[in-house]
């Protein structure tokens, strides 16, 4: 490693904290301060909850319920948090916790658990996650990989820095996604037993529920896999140092289990029709239509409340091309849900097949404040390219085209093809040589689809008399797709260092 780059890697070493784990007391690498931890926790628990399926909102006792349970678990933690509990609109088995203590469980995993012990263990398990700082360490980690990343750019002169540009909504997924490590996931099980014990709960609850995880994972439930077990990896050697814990915390406590069946007895009555919906969604992805409708006709009969069912409904109508049926479909999901993103966006894009602009204008915006997504920003750009607002257009391209995929190669296409006239050395990449007597010479690519002409380069100079000259060049002739063309400028001498050119006209040819 040169010096150059030596330095700037232990400059962004220097900035990180060695601070004291609340939990544990052993010293913790850390980059992320608590008052960033803590808006890390507030900026994302809204836009996470509407990406994993909203709040479950049908039975709010059973939310007050995790809640009060939550909330004695965290009363005996060794952090004060502003702790939050929630229940998702989720049947995929699975809980989570954001930084600063918000944290929310699957309804999913809720109608697999079997006592009030096993919830404890759940919450306070997660409880530690945010008491211990997990989440913002892996966040500390990534900074400072980041950071020497960025450094060996900085260093070969490469200036490609927009793949680090993420939105807030984009920060909260992918901590969501991220996999805590054996000794942080041990940690959490040891420590949230503690807080079960403290509570007066049975630390036995969390014994029993790492054996049914481990039987689950054995049997390969393909939704646990891509739930609780994706984050949260079950093993018999956390099956072994539960029941060490165990052993070593005060026998006895509160086990619940008449308490949780109560709790749960509207949401297992329900269970049938999620079941019903949960196999609907699978058929539509397997493109059984007719199937798939005939589930979610299932669904509404059993339980006519539920706004996910009508959503269903609605997708398989926009599947089918009957966008007037599907926007009907979409209405009744919001009268009973009016706060969920996915309504909004579903409904706007079947309302732009159906040409009514306006109204998909403004449901789409409306599902962007609750959750931005690509397929919004998306077809928010088309409405306004439509109208000729080429400048909000690129604005909501530029969003689309960072999130990578189809649909980001689309959007950067769709922003290249605007925002050639506007900005060109934003679209056309340029690097500065210098041939063998010292002149500057200029080389561009065409990264875009499409040929391109009259492409215009301004060079800025200073000369003998130290004012500043700018001078424009164009390059002849045609710069096809993938295409490099170049010219000498004729102006020296160029010692390199920083490029002295810009990109300042093109078009597209005819």
């Amino acid at each position: 490693m040169n010096k150059k780059l030596l330095a700037i890697v232990l400059l962004a070493a220097s900035m990180a904290g060695c601070a004291v784990n609340p939990v544990t007391g052993k010293p913790d690498f850390m980059m992320v301060s608590e008052a960033q931890e803590l808006a890390l926790g507030e900026q994302n628990y809204a836009p996470m909850q509407q990406a994993e399926g909203g709040v479950y909102d049908i039975d709010p006792q059973l939310t007050a319920y995790v809640s009060e349970i939550g909330g004695k678990l965290a009363a005996v933690s060794d952090r004060p948090l502003p702790y939050e509990f929630v229940v998702l609109n989720n049947s995929v088995p699975n809980a989570w916790a954001l930084p600063g203590g918000k944290i929310a469980i699957n309804r999913g995993l809720l109608t697999e658990l079997n006592s009030e012990a096993e919830l404890a263990a759940v919450l306070g398990h997660e409880i530690v996650h945010a008491a211990a700082k997990h989440s913002a360490q892996q966040l500390s980690r990534s900074v400072i990989l980041q950071s020497a990343v960025l450094a060996t750019a900085m260093v070969t002169g490469d200036n490609s820095f927009g793949h680090f540009a993420v939105g807030s909504a984009a920060v909260g997924a992918q901590l969501l996604s991220s996999t805590y490590g054996r000794s942080a996931e041990l940690e959490s099980d040891k420590y949230g037993m503690t807080y079960m014990s403290r509570a007066g709960y049975d630390p036995a609850g969390a014994v029993t529920l790492q054996e049914t995880f481990v039987r689950l994972s054995e049997g390969q439930d393909s939704d646990w896999l891509s739930g609780l077990f994706a984050s949260h990896p079950p093993s018999r050697a956390r099956v072994d140092a539960n029941k060490k814990t165990a052993a070593s915390l005060p026998p006895g406590g509160i086990t619940g289990a008449d308490r949780y069946t109560a709790a749960m007895q509207k949401t297992m009555a329900a269970k049938p029709a999620y079941d019903a919906y949960d196999e609907g969604r699978k058929a539509l992805a397997e493109e059984k239509n007719d199937e798939a409708l005939a589930l979610a006709e299932k669904a509404i009969k059993l339980f006519p409340d539920e706004g996910h069912f009508y959503a269903l409904r609605g997708d398989i109508r926009s599947v089918d091309g009957k966008y007037d049926m599907a926007t009907k479909n979409y209405d009744s999901a919001i009268k009973h849900r009016d706060n969920y993103f996915y309504y909004y966006l579903r409904r706007g894009l079947a309302e732009k097949e159906l040409g009514e602009t306006t109204a998909a204008k403004a449901d789409l915006e409306r599902s962007i404040v609750m959750l931005p997504t690509g397929p919004a920003h998306f077809v928010l750009g088309d409405i306004e390219a439509e109208q000729g607002n080429d400048r909000q257009a690129m604005e909501h391209y530029a969003i689309v085209a960072k999130s990578g995929g189809e649909i980001g190669q689309a959007a950067t296409q769709k922003l290249q093809r605007l925002q050639l006239p506007y900005s060109p050395g934003e679209v056309i990449p340029r690097r500065c040589d210098a041939d063998s007597a010292g002149n500057l010479v200029v080389s561009v690519k065409n990264v875009t689809p499409w040929a391109m002409d009259q492409v215009q380069i301004e060079v800025r100079y200073t000369d003998s008399s130290g004012r500043t000259q700018s001078v424009r060049q164009s390059l002849p002739g045609r710069i096809e797709p993938d295409a490099i063309a170049s010219i000498n400028t004729g102006l020296g001498p160029y010692t390199g260092g920083s490029c002295p050119a810009e990109v300042v006209a093109a078009r597209y040819a005819e």
